[in-house]
């Protein structure tokens, strides 16, 4: 693996990484819990995150677990659904989502830091363009329809 290549999560374990991340857990924490699996916390969001699902990739893979929360990762295969929800998680913001046929996207509002980190997360094949008149505002779409 090249030095610039991250680590590659599925988008629902990416969403987990994030969901404890929310915690304000440090690094090294996180990554001790989640290999002892024990004392995850129980999550009452939308999302009901079952944390022991994220234990159990890190005793199968902790090698890219342990890369994907020291050094970042990249999702696999996104969603328009997926992206809106990990931007939620993240950044704790609610995206806007746009579900027609062919327009499918998310638009976001976010931080030069939180897109840079969006775009480094996001899965091949996606696009993130400013919005005319909404500085800050980005939408976030499939590159190909």
């Amino acid at each position: 693996m090249a030095i610039s290549e991250k680590v590659k999560l599925s988008q629902w374990d990416a969403l987990l990484v994030e969901g404890l991340r929310r915690l304000g857990w440090s690094d090294d924490e996180l990554i001790e819990r989640v290999r002892k699996g024990t004392d995850l916390p129980a999550d009452e969001s939308v999302f009901q995150f079952d944390y022991a699902e994220l234990a159990a990739f890190a005793a199968k893979e902790p090698e890219t677990f342990e890369a994907a929360v020291r050094d970042g990762y990249q999702i696999k295969y996104n969603t328009v659904r997926g992206i809106r929800s990990w931007i939620a998680v993240a950044f704790g913001l609610e995206p806007e989502l746009e579900l027609e046929a062919g327009r499918e996207a998310v638009t976001a509002e976010l931080t030069a830091a939180q897109k840079e980190r969006l775009a480094a997360t996001l899965s091949f094949g996606w696009a993130i363009a400013d919005v005319p008149g909404r500085p800050g505002a980005y939408r976030i779409e499939p590159i190909q329809r």
